[in-house]
């Protein structure tokens, strides 16, 4: 079997627009050096050294049109310096898109930055809620934790039981007067030794 082959024409519609032949390299720029040089000629032009030196080119513009010898003149004030217009508006025409292109980059910075602020916000919330819970579970486990209070007044009763299952113990002659347990001590007592009957 023969199989017929068909020749590709590049000039068709039906091709693909990136094989086709072009006339002039396609131009790519990297955006990231391209974008930082624009923020930076942008930022440069809002600041008054570049209002201070755009000030002085005009002014010896006008100056070198007006009074300088006429074969020496290259704008004429005759017709409302043209030349000068013309800069002015080449320089305006390029000061606009390089001022937006410096925006949307701000734009995408700024918004990276409110993405990572949300998530940084997200992740505090979790925290304190988590150490919220942590907390709440330390004052349940301290409730049924003892007190030195009570850890005293149990000590304090023990204390006086055993003293008056002593004096009981001592001979009806022999009795000692009952000691009696202060209810403010910041030590507890020592305990008498105990008498066994011989």
């Amino acid at each position: 079997m023969v199989e017929r082959t068909r020749t590709v024409t590049t000039s068709g519609l039906d091709t693909p627009r990136e094989s086709r032949g072009r006339w002039l390299p396609r131009l790519r720029p990297n955006p990231d050096a391209f974008g930082s040089a624009t923020e930076n000629f942008a930022r440069f032009m809002g600041t008054p050294q570049f209002l201070f030196y755009m000030t002085v080119f005009v002014a010896v513009w006008l100056a070198w049109n007006s009074w300088a010898p006429e074969a020496w003149r290259f704008d004429s004030a005759a017709i409302g310096f043209t030349l000068l217009t013309l800069m002015l508006s080449l320089q305006a025409s390029y000061a606009a898109p390089l001022l937006l292109l410096a925006q949307n980059r701000q734009d995408d910075r700024d918004r990276v930055s409110l993405q990572e602020d949300r998530q940084r916000a997200e992740r505090n919330l979790s925290d304190t809620e988590y150490l919220t819970r942590e907390i709440a579970e330390l004052r349940i486990a301290l409730r049924e934790v003892t007190t030195r209070d009570f850890v005293r007044s149990e000590l304090r009763s023990v204390m006086e039981e055993l003293l008056e299952s002593a004096d009981g113990q001592e001979t009806s002659g022999q009795r000692k007067p009952r000691r009696r347990v202060p209810d403010t001590t910041t030590s507890l007592p020592q305990v008498p030794p105990r008498r066994d009957k011989q």
